[in-house]
C-alpha cells in the first residue's frame, strides 16, 4: 500500500491517552497495509505510534537527524533508519518518502512539519493528501485561525482546503485513502 508519514509529538510528558492515540494509529496504519513514516525517534507519541505499527506486523521508516541520534532519541527498531544531516534535510526526506500525510496533536514540530508540507501543496510542488485529525477539538483554535487568514484573504480558500480534517484516526485514513486511489 501507501507510505503514511505520521507528525505527531515526541514529548516525554504527555498524557497518556495522547500516547494511545499513536500507538492506535500506529497499529491501524499496519493494519491497512501502509509503511509507518516517522521522525525516527523512539520517546513521546512519535515512540508510541512506531511501536503500535510494529506490534500489529507494520513496517516503520524512521528519519532523524544526527543531533538526534547522538541524543539517544533514535527508534534503533525501525525497520528502516535514515539518519539526516540536520532538521532541514530531515523533512525534505520525509515529504519524498511518503505519500500521503497524516497529522496528530503536537507541538511547534509537529506544527511545523505540517506548515511545511502544506505550504509546498499550495505552491504545487506535490499533490499528497494531508489530513489533521482534530481529536476531542485539540486543533480546533488553530483551526478558527486559519479560517480567519482565509477570510482576510491572507490564505487562499483553495490552499485552505488541501488540508482535511477529521475527527478521528479511522475516518482520516478513510480520506486519505480515498485520495490515494
Amino acid at each position: 500500500m501507501a507510505a503514511i508519514c505520521v507528525f505527531c509529538a515526541s514529548s516525554r510528558t504527555l498524557e497518556r491517552r495522547w500516547l494511545e492515540l499513536a500507538a492506535e494509529t500506529g497499529a491501524e496504519l499496519a493494519r491497512r497495509g501502509h509503511t509507518v513514516v516517522s521522525g525516527g525517534g523512539c520517546v513521546g507519541m512519535m515512540g508510541a505510534l512506531a511501536d503500535g505499527a510494529r506490534a500489529a506486523g507494520g513496517r516503520t521508516l524512521g528519519v532523524i537527524p544526527q543531533a538526534l541520534v547522538d541524543l539517544e532519541v533514535a527508534d534503533l527498531a525501525s525497520d528502516e533508519l535514515l539518519v539526516t544531516d540536520g532538521m532541514a534535510s530531515r523533512k525534505t526526506l520525509m515529504v519524498d518518502k511518503s505519500d500521503a500525510f497524516l497529522t496528530l496533536p503536537g507541538g511547534l514540530g509537529t506544527l511545523d512539519e505540517l506548515f511545511e508540507v502544506w505550504t509546498t501543496a499550495t505552491l504545487a510542488l506535490h499533490a499528497k493528501p494531508m489530513v489533521l485529525v482534530d481529536t476531542d477539538g485539540f486543533y480546533r483554535p488553530l483551526l478558527d485561525w486559519l479560517a480567519t487568514l482565509a477570510e482576510q484573504t491572507f490564505l487562499k480558500p483553495a490552499g485552505l482546503d488541501l488540508l482535511l480534517i477529521a475527527d478521528t484516526v479511522p475516518a482520516a485514513l478513510d480520506l486519505l485513502e480515498s485520495r490515494l486511489t
